[in-house]
C-alpha cells in the first residue's frame, strides 16, 4: 500500500492546520474589525491557499485510487479507474511538491518602482517615459492601481526620474501579487533607436534604470524607524523644468541618517500627506535592504540577484528598428516590441518567473538529496 499523504507530506498537513486556524482567527469580531490584522492574516491565508488546494487534490486522487484498487478484482470498471488514477497521481504529486517550495515571502506585497533616465540625455529621458507608460498599461491590464508619487520631467515630455506605487486590489494569492511579477524588472533597460533629436538618422543606444522594491505596510513591525534618525527638509513642489507649481512649502525630503537613504515626495496635497508617503517609501527601502542582507548572509545568491537593487545589471534590450525585445537573463526574444511597450509584458515576465521556479525546484531537490 502506498504511503499515506499525511505521512509523506507532513509540511502540507501543517499548512492545512494553519490555514484553518487563520480562518478561525479571521472570524473573530475583534480581528474582523482590525484592518491591519485582517490584511496580514489574509496575506498568509492566500499564501497557504495554494498549498491547501494542491494537497486537497492530491489526497482526493490518492484516496480514490486506494478505493478503486480494493474494488478492482470485483469490477472491471474499477480496474480501469484505478489505472487512470494511477497515471494521474504523479502529476498532482508534482504539483503539490511545487506548491511546497518556499516562496519569496514578499510575493503578495505591493510595489514601489523608480525609473531613472541613464546615459543618453534627452533620448534616455524619453525612453524612461516609454517605460513608465509600459508599466502603467501593464498594471491596468492586471487590474492593479497606480499612483505616481513623484516625477521630474523634461520639456520634450521625457522623464528624468519618476517614482510610482503599484498596488493590487484586495488580498491576492502570492503568485498574483504585484511583487511576484515586477521584482524581475529591476536593472538597466537598454534602448536602440533613432532619437527624435538625431537629424542624421543614426541609431543610438541609451538606457534607463529601474529599481523595484516591495512596499512595507504602515504598521510593519519588521522595520522600526527612530524619529531622531530622520532629517526632514521642506520645500516647494516643482513641475517640468523645475518651475514652481504652487506657493506652499508642501514637498518633503526625508533623509535616513544611519543609511543615507533620501526620499523626496511632492505629489500629495499637503505636507502631512507627503510626510506619510515618504515615511512609507523609506520603510519599504529599509525592508528591501534588510532582506538583501539576510539573503547575502544565507549565501542565497540566486535570491539575492532576483531582489538586487543594483542598476548596473543590464537585463533587457528594446530594439526599435527590428521591433525586437530581448531579456538577457532568460534569452527570451520576441519581435513584438510595440505591443510590449503598450503593456503586453506578461510573456517576458513569465520567462523570468519560469526560470526562477526551475531554479527553486532544482534547489529543493538538491536539498532533499542531501538530507537523504
Amino acid at each position: 500500500m502506498a504511503q499515506d499523504p499525511q505521512d509523506q507530506f507532513p509540511a502540507a498537513q501543517t499548512a492545512v492546520e494553519e490555514y484553518h486556524d487563520i480562518e478561525r482567527q479571521m472570524a473573530q469580531p475583534e480581528v474582523a474589525s482590525d484592518p491591519d490584522k485582517i490584511r496580514k492574516l489574509g496575506r498568509r491565508h492566500a499564501e497557504l491557499g495554494t498549498i491547501v488546494a494542491a494537497y486537497t487534490k492530491y489526497r482526493q486522487i490518492f484516496d480514490d485510487l486506494e478505493a478503486a484498487k480494493e474494488m478492482a478484482s470485483e469490477d472491471e470498471d474499477f480496474a480501469a479507474e484505478a489505472k487512470r488514477l494511477e497515471a494521474e497521481l504523479p502529476k498532482v504529486e508534482e504539483a503539490l511538491r511545487t506548491a511546497l517550495i518556499p516562496r519569496d515571502p514578499d510575493d503578495a506585497r505591493d510595489v514601489i518602482m523608480e525609473i531613472k533616465a541613464g546615459t543618453g540625455g534627452e533620448e534616455a529621458a524619453l525612453f524612461a517615459g516609454d517605460l513608465l507608460r509600459m508599466y502603467l498599461r501593464y498594471a491596468e491590464k492586471r487590474g492593479w492601481t497606480t499612483t505616481i508619487q513623484s516625477e521630474n520631467t523634461t520639456e520634450l515630455g521625457g522623464v528624468k526620474d519618476v517614482q510610482l506605487a503599484i498596488r493590487a486590489k484586495g488580498t491576492p494569492a502570492p503568485e498574483d501579487g504585484v511583487w511576484a511579477s515586477l521584482k524581475y524588472e529591476g536593472g538597466v533597460h537598454r534602448v536602440q533607436r533613432i532619437p527624435v533629436t538625431e537629424s542624421q538618422g543614426r541609431i543610438q543606444t541609451s538606457a534607463a534604470g529601474v529599481i523595484v522594491f516591495p512596499e512595507a505596510d504602515d504598521d510593519d513591525d519588521e522595520i522600526e524607524i527612530d524619529p531622531k534618525d530622520l532629517k526632514i527638509d521642506i520645500f516647494m513642489s516643482s513641475g517640468p523644468g523645475g518651475q514652481s507649481v504652487n506657493t506652499t512649502y508642501s514637498a518633503v525630503r526625508m533623509t535616513h541618517i544611519p543609511t543615507g537613504i533620501v526620499v523626496s515626495m511632492q505629489d500629495e496635497k499637503s505636507q502631512i500627506q507627503n510626510r506619510q508617503a515618504a515615511l512609507r517609501v523609506l520603510k519599504s527601502r529599509l525592508l528591501a535592504m534588510k532582506h538583501e542582507q539576510e539573503a547575502a548572509e544565507a549565501a542565497d545568491m540566486r535570491h539575492s540577484q532576483v531582489r538586487s537593487l543594483d542598476r548596473s545589471e543590464r537585463i533587457r534590450t528594446y530594439n526599435f528598428p527590428e521591433n525586437r525585445i530581448v531579456d538577457h537573463r532568460t534569452n527570451y526574444k520576441a519581435y513584438n516590441l510595440d505591443q510590449v511597450l503598450d503593456g503586453d509584458l506578461q510573456a517576458v515576465i513569465d520567462s523570468d518567473i519560469q526560470a526562477d521556479e526551475a531554479a527553486r525546484l532544482e534547489q529543493q531537490k538538491h536539498q532533499g538529496a542531501n538530507a537523504a
